[in-house]
């Protein structure tokens, strides 16, 4: 797996073959990020933002932000064994400065009172997580978002859940296998 974009463009991400977890395909990717960049119908500055990327995983997205601008991003991954990857992924890209890793559940994130803000939300929970949606609302509730923000969410195109208890859903995208899901909280 390779960054795709920015400064660090062609650089390997070290990744884990398991069941559990699925890196986000390079196509998904640079889709997203050319949605982030070049759209009217968000106002999100992906230069210098501050973003929150749950259930990390590797760091795909996360680490292909701070590659393209961002000024920090806050990865949030409760699997010790893929965290280690992550933290490696970081160490190695020399990116332990514009990132904090969390290796703990979302929930136990918010309950330390987290009150930094971020305009940049990235959820990929597993496809068999039907549940995520309680951690859209304890965010949505939380108010650490700024003005101008954006959620990303990436999903298996067939599911169905509601997210209208949370955010506004903007629109969403099929690629293959994947839907990805722009809005923002309400």
């Amino acid at each position: 797996m390779r960054i795709i974009g920015g400064k660090l463009k062609g650089r390997l991400i070290k990744f884990v073959k398991s069941s559990t977890t699925r890196p986000l395909k390079d196509s998904v990717k640079e889709n997203i990020f050319n949605i982030i960049i070049h759209t009217n119908k968000f106002n999100v500055n992906l230069f210098d933002s501050n973003v929150l990327d749950v259930f990390s995983g590797i760091g795909s997205f996360g680490i292909e932000c701070i590659s393209r601008g961002a000024k920090k991003v806050t990865f949030i991954e409760k699997n010790f064994d893929i965290s280690n990857v992550l933290k490696s992924n970081l160490i190695n890209l020399s990116l332990t400065n514009n990132s904090k890793l969390v290796n703990d559940s979302i929930e136990n994130f918010m309950d330390k009172k987290n009150k930094e803000k971020y305009s940049i939300f990235f959820f990929d929970p597993p496809y068999s997580d039907k549940n995520f949606n309680t951690t859209l609302k304890l965010l949505q509730k939380a108010k650490i978002f700024t003005s101008n923000h954006i959620v990303i969410i990436h999903r298996e195109k067939n599911s169905d859940e509601d997210y209208k208890n949370a955010i506004n859903t903007l629109f969403s995208k099929v690629y293959g296998r994947s839907k990805i899901i722009f809005g923002t909280f309400i």
